[in-house]
C-alpha cells in the first residue's frame, strides 16, 4: 500500500471541516446580500415641509404625506388650472406633466414628485402669449364645459414632445387617457392636428 506524505495529506475530517466552513460562509454572504435595504425614515402623518418645483418655480408647502399632488397644486400653490373631475384617476382632467411625463395628478402623492419638474396649464403661456396648444385649442373650439380642457391640453403638450411631427394614430394614442364627457373629441383632435402641423383627416 503506497505511503502518503504526512505534510501532504488531509484527513476526512479536516476535508469536511473546511468545506463545512466555507458553505457556511457562503451561506452568511448569501443572506446578507439578498436581505432587504433598510427603509427610509416615515414621515407623517402629520403636515411636513415639501418642496416642489412647479412650472420652473420653488413652492414651499408645508403639507400631509397622503395630500396628492393636485390638491398640493391647487390648494396649497394656488393654481388651480388643472381640475378635479373623477377624482380616481380615469377622466384625465388633472393630466400634468412630470420630468417629461404625463401624470394624473389626482393619483399622485405631492412628496413623490419632490426634486423633479412639475408642470401644469398654468405655467404654459409666456409674457401674456397663449401656447400654440391653446391657441389651436381656442381656434377650433376644442372645447364644451371646459373641465377636461386643461387636462387635454397637457397630454396635447406632452405628445408634441414627444412626436413634434405625430401621425394621426400617435395623437389618437397620446390623447386616449383622457376623457371629454361633453363629446367634443372631433374638436379636440383638430386642435392636437393644428398645433402639430399636420392635416386632419
Amino acid at each position: 500500500m503506497a505511503q502518503h506524505d504526512d505534510e501532504s495529506a488531509v484527513s476526512r475530517r479536516d476535508f469536511f471541516k473546511s468545506v463545512g466552513v466555507g458553505g457556511l460562509a457562503t451561506g452568511v454572504l448569501a443572506a446578507t446580500e439578498a436581505a432587504p435595504q433598510a427603509a427610509p425614515g416615515a414621515v407623517g402623518p402629520g403636515a411636513v415641509p415639501v418642496r416642489l418645483t412647479i412650472n420652473g418655480r420653488p413652492y414651499n408647502l408645508h403639507i400631509e404625506p397622503r395630500v396628492t399632488l393636485l390638491d398640493a397644486v391647487r390648494d396649497h400653490a394656488l393654481l388651480t388650472g388643472n381640475k378635479r373631475v373623477c377624482d380616481r384617476g380615469t377622466c384625465g382632467a388633472c393630466t400634468m406633466i412630470v420630468d417629461g411625463h404625463t401624470v394624473y395628478a389626482c393619483s399622485t402623492l405631492a412628496i413623490e414628485t419632490v426634486g423633479k419638474k412639475i408642470r401644469t396649464v398654468d405655467g404654459l403661456a409666456k409674457d401674456g402669449q397663449l401656447h400654440k396648444v391653446q391657441e389651436a385649442f381656442c381656434d377650433r373650439d376644442a372645447m364644451m364645459c371646459g373641465f377636461c380642457t386643461p387636462g387635454f391640453v397637457m397630454a396635447t403638450v406632452a405628445l408634441l414632445e414627444k412626436f413634434p411631427s405625430p401621425t394621426p394614430t400617435q395623437i389618437r394614442h397620446e390623447l386616449n387617457g383622457n376623457v371629454c364627457r361633453c363629446g367634443t373629441f372631433n374638436r379636440v383632435l383638430e386642435a392636437a392636428h393644428q398645433a402639430a402641423g399636420v392635416q386632419h383627416g
